[in-house]
């Protein structure tokens, strides 16, 4: 029984990890799907060169947690048309976080009248973009290094414990504002209602919490974690079967994925990107010549124990620290032999809320539990037909979406 479990299970992990490469599009004039391209030069900029090269300015800022990884913001302090340079600053500060396997750079992929950084920063906003722990642009650590398997022994969890708070406290006190706005996308929204939950002090330090795509409780996500999730309870052959270190796979694609999840949803080149798997794609949303650049910068990396953590996460359907696998480990970790619940009704911040019908992360029914939990919602807007990485890279999210955001950082300024 337990060799046919993970037999499956190990099919299913070897699979995602095979189509978790960053394929680059090297296209050439007889590739039928996108006709006579020539390559995007966006395709191998960094954060920092998708910025710059676009006429706004990009500062590079460094930020250590406590637990000492070393964490890599972008920052544009100002739009096009705004030449004021000063370190302080009496604009809006947003603190814009991306989602699972992403990176800051999904914030600016797109044009700049369509990528939500520029949008902000165009708008006078002082705009910060995060980069969670482990991915392309926070591969640091005091002491440790990306070989160390200490190195990768965080999940969700460390994000909201140490990033989250680190990154904010980093910015109010380099800009001295009083108070941020904090945007999050998909994990971005996790690590928020996560600590939010449980830091009374933090919720003072933002005054606006917009939550695209929201996810805390994932029980009814689509998709091949769903799959796999009930595996999650093995942890050790979880981890003997795709390592304990990031999760950074094989780079061929195994024929069997396209076979199983690349139906009509997923056109079949994009199953080899791991993050187009997770999440869906939109064919109506989705400005096809901008496919390359966001499949060049994603996935950006993150650990095989988040991975877990979201599948443990889909298992029990509660919105709950990562399970270590026994009474006694958790114990040792949490003074209670289950993990602690995370309880979103204690958030104060005021909370502005996005959502799609056709999420496959952020679940309208998962969506439907947490709403009446949050007491402090000031505004909710459930956009037709969007999915997930709409959120982001949807072709309306200025009309749709960004320009609502704007709207109420203003009203919440005033």
């Amino acid at each position: 029984m337990r060799i046919a479990m993970m037999n499956v299970i190990t099919s299913i992990l070897i699979v995602l990890s095979a189509v978790h490469k960053i394929y680059l599009f090297k296209l050439d004039n007889e590739d039928e799907r996108f006709g006579k391209v020539e390559v995007d030069p966006e395709v191998s900029m960094n954060a920092t060169q998708l910025i710059t090269s676009k006429g706004y300015p990009c500062e590079n800022h460094y930020v250590t947690t406590e637990d000492g990884f070393i964490l890599n913001l972008q920052r544009i302090p100002h739009g096009k048309r705004n030449t004021d340079k000063e370190g302080k600053t009496t604009k809006p500060v947003v603190l814009v976080q991306h989602g699972l396997l992403a990176s800051s750079t999904c914030f600016l992929e797109n044009l700049a009248n369509e990528s939500l950084g520029f949008i902000l920063a165009d708008a006078g906003m002082d705009v910060w973009l995060g980069n969670s722990r482990g991915n392309f642009y926070s591969r640091k650590h005091k002491t440790l290094k990306p070989s160390d398997k200490e190195f990768w022994a965080w999940s969700w969890d460390e994000m909201a414990k140490y990033d989250m708070p680190a990154n904010i406290e980093y910015i109010l006190g380099l800009t001295g504002a009083k108070q941020i706005t904090y945007i999050g996308h998909s994990q971005g929204t996790e690590m928020a209602f996560a600590r939010l939950s449980e830091d009374a002090e933090l919720n003072k330090m933002i005054n606006l919490f917009v939550a695209l795509a929201p996810v805390a409780n994932v029980g009814n996500i689509k998709g091949p974690v769903k799959v796999f999730a009930p595996y999650s309870k093995d942890i050790e052959a979880f981890f003997d079967t795709l390592g304990i270190f990031e999760f950074l796979p094989d780079t061929k694609v195994n024929q069997w994925l396209a076979k199983n999840f690349c139906d009509k949803e997923i056109p079949e080149f994009l199953c080899e990107n791991v993050l187009f798997l997770l999440c869906g794609f939109d064919y109506k949303e989705t400005n096809m010549s901008r496919v390359p650049v966001y499949v060049g910068h994603n996935p950006a990396g993150t650990s095989v124990q988040n991975i877990l953590h979201y599948a443990q996460s889909v298992n029990s359907g509660l919105f709950q620290k990562f399970d270590y696998g026994s009474a006694e480990e958790n114990m040792r970790h949490y003074n209670q032999t289950t993990p602690p619940l995370y309880d979103v009704k204690k958030i104060e911040t005021p909370i502005a809320l996005f959502t799609g019908p056709e999420d496959w992360l952020a679940d309208p029914t998962d969506v439907s539990k947490l709403r009446p939990l949050l007491k402090n919602i000031i505004y909710d807007k459930d956009i037709p037909e969007w999915n997930h990485l709409d959120f982001i890279w949807g072709m309306n999210a200025p009309q749709a979406c960004y320009k609502d955001i704007i709207s109420l950082i203003g009203r919440i300024q005033q």
